[in-house]
Protein backbone atom coordinates (compact mmCIF):
# COMPACT_ATOMS: atom_id res chain seq x y z
CA UNK A 1 0.00 0.00 0.00
CA UNK A 2 2.02 2.87 -0.95
CA UNK A 3 0.99 6.36 -0.22
CA UNK A 4 -1.32 8.46 -2.95
CA UNK A 5 0.21 10.83 -5.07
CA UNK A 6 1.09 14.11 -4.65
CA UNK A 7 1.10 13.61 -0.90
CA UNK A 8 4.13 16.20 0.76
CA UNK A 9 6.92 14.06 2.27
CA UNK A 10 9.56 16.48 3.26
CA UNK A 11 10.92 19.78 2.39
CA UNK A 12 13.85 19.15 0.29
CA UNK A 13 16.24 21.56 2.81
CA UNK A 14 15.32 19.33 5.43
CA UNK A 15 17.31 16.05 3.64
CA UNK A 16 21.10 16.88 4.15
CA UNK A 17 22.91 16.74 0.56
CA UNK A 18 24.18 14.07 0.89
CA UNK A 19 21.15 12.61 3.25
CA UNK A 20 18.47 10.28 3.21
CA UNK A 21 14.97 9.98 5.58
CA UNK A 22 12.87 6.92 5.84
CA UNK A 23 8.71 6.92 5.85
CA UNK A 24 6.21 4.39 7.26
CA UNK A 25 2.40 4.45 6.21
CA UNK A 26 0.22 2.08 7.96
CA UNK A 27 -3.75 2.26 6.65
CA UNK A 28 -6.09 -0.87 7.40
CA UNK A 29 -3.30 -2.95 9.35
CA UNK A 30 -0.96 -2.76 5.84
CA UNK A 31 2.01 -0.82 6.08
CA UNK A 32 4.26 0.62 3.70
CA UNK A 33 8.27 1.25 4.28
CA UNK A 34 9.77 3.81 2.20
CA UNK A 35 13.32 6.19 1.97
CA UNK A 36 14.11 8.90 -0.30
CA UNK A 37 17.86 9.95 -1.00
CA UNK A 38 19.11 13.52 -1.59
CA UNK A 39 22.21 14.18 -3.83
CA UNK A 40 22.15 17.67 -4.84
CA UNK A 41 18.98 18.74 -6.16
CA UNK A 42 18.27 15.33 -7.27
CA UNK A 43 16.20 13.08 -5.32
CA UNK A 44 15.65 9.52 -5.69
CA UNK A 45 13.23 7.17 -3.59
CA UNK A 46 13.25 3.45 -2.74
CA UNK A 47 11.32 1.01 -1.47
CA UNK A 48 12.70 0.24 2.38
CA UNK A 49 13.13 -3.80 1.99
CA UNK A 50 17.10 -5.36 1.42
CA UNK A 51 16.60 -7.73 -1.82
CA UNK A 52 18.94 -10.09 0.39
CA UNK A 53 16.64 -10.60 3.25
CA UNK A 54 13.48 -8.39 2.77
CA UNK A 55 14.27 -6.19 6.01
CA UNK A 56 14.19 -2.50 6.39
CA UNK A 57 17.87 -1.32 5.60
CA UNK A 58 18.08 1.39 8.57
CA UNK A 59 17.79 1.08 12.28
CA UNK A 60 16.56 4.69 12.30
CA UNK A 61 15.00 7.10 9.94
CA UNK A 62 18.43 8.90 9.01
CA UNK A 63 20.80 6.20 9.13
CA UNK A 64 20.80 4.92 5.29
CA UNK A 65 23.30 6.00 3.75
CA UNK A 66 27.72 5.31 4.57
CA UNK A 67 29.30 7.97 6.85
CA UNK A 68 30.70 9.30 3.25
CA UNK A 69 27.26 9.40 2.27
CA UNK A 70 28.54 7.72 -0.96
CA UNK A 71 26.13 4.55 -0.72
CA UNK A 72 23.16 3.36 0.76
CA UNK A 73 23.78 0.76 3.42
CA UNK A 74 21.81 -2.39 5.08
CA UNK A 75 22.49 -2.13 8.69
CA UNK A 76 21.58 -5.75 8.70
CA UNK A 77 25.02 -7.08 6.86
CA UNK A 78 26.53 -4.33 5.48
CA UNK A 79 25.33 -4.84 1.77
CA UNK A 80 26.46 -0.88 -0.48
CA UNK A 81 24.11 0.24 -2.88
CA UNK A 82 24.35 3.22 -5.49
CA UNK A 83 22.51 6.48 -4.64
CA UNK A 84 21.74 6.64 -8.53
CA UNK A 85 19.52 3.64 -9.24
CA UNK A 86 19.73 1.03 -6.33
CA UNK A 87 21.72 -1.70 -8.12
CA UNK A 88 23.95 -3.35 -4.99
CA UNK A 89 27.99 -2.80 -5.59
CA UNK A 90 29.32 -5.00 -2.07
CA UNK A 91 27.50 -7.55 -0.14
CA UNK A 92 25.34 -10.50 -0.70
CA UNK A 93 23.02 -9.16 -2.83
CA UNK A 94 25.66 -7.82 -5.57
CA UNK A 95 23.86 -7.06 -8.85
CA UNK A 96 20.15 -6.79 -7.38
CA UNK A 97 18.74 -3.92 -6.69
CA UNK A 98 16.47 -1.56 -4.33
CA UNK A 99 12.75 -0.88 -5.71
CA UNK A 100 12.20 2.13 -6.90
CA UNK A 101 9.32 4.12 -4.93
CA UNK A 102 8.36 7.51 -7.36
CA UNK A 103 8.84 10.74 -5.72
CA UNK A 104 9.62 14.30 -7.08
CA UNK A 105 11.01 17.56 -5.97
CA UNK A 106 7.91 20.27 -6.57
CA UNK A 107 8.47 23.88 -5.10
CA UNK A 108 10.65 22.96 -2.88
CA UNK A 109 9.05 19.77 -1.33
CA UNK A 110 9.75 16.30 -2.01
CA UNK A 111 6.26 14.30 -2.62
CA UNK A 112 5.29 11.07 -4.02
CA UNK A 113 4.96 10.92 -7.49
Amino acid sequence: MQPFPGLALCELTALNDPGALGFVFEAGGASFRGFVVRRADEVKGYIDSCPHVGAPLALTPTAYLTRDGEHIICASHGALFRLTDGRCIAGPCVGRALKPWSVTVRDGWVTTA
